[in-house]
């Protein structure tokens, strides 16, 4: 009596195995969620991290990627430049107040800073002002 089948297949008797998806594509995501998955798991910030966690968290991330990309791209186009650079990402943190919130106490490497002149360092505006500055004519 010759049997066909090998002695410790695991279950599996032969065949092809099917094509492996990756979660992100599952998912419908570009950021990596088997990654993020794994991470989670060894960085022990849980005894156990549930299988929704690390897709909530790829989609959370992403989603604030996508946002930042769009504001800083738009900074960009602002200053007529094709490339994002950190003075553009600086600009967009910082003049959205959700964002600027959630990054307060983020330094970004050459970012710069917000042009801000202080309404007391401005000259002041009045019509009466501007004949008393001018020096009186030598007769």
């Amino acid at each position: 009596m010759e049997t066909t089948t090998k002695i410790g297949a695991g279950g599996r008797r032969g065949g092809e195995r099917k094509k492996s998806i990756p979660k992100s594509v599952k998912a419908g995501l570009q950021f990596p969620v088997g990654r993020i998955a794994r991470f989670l798991k060894k960085g022990r910030y849980a005894r156990r991290v549930g299988s929704g966690a690390p897709i909530y968290m790829a989609a959370v991330l992403e989603y604030l990627a996508a946002e930042l990309l769009e504001l800083a791209g738009n900074a960009a186009r602002d200053n007529k430049k094709g490339r994002i650079i950190p003075r553009h990402v600086q600009l967009a943190i910082r003049n959205d107040d959700e964002l600027g919130k959630l990054l307060q106490g983020v330094t970004i490497a050459n970012g710069g800073v917000l042009p801000n002149i202080n309404p007391v360092l401005l000259p002041k505006k009045s019509s009466s002002s501007t004949e008393a500055t001018k020096s009186p004519k030598k007769a």
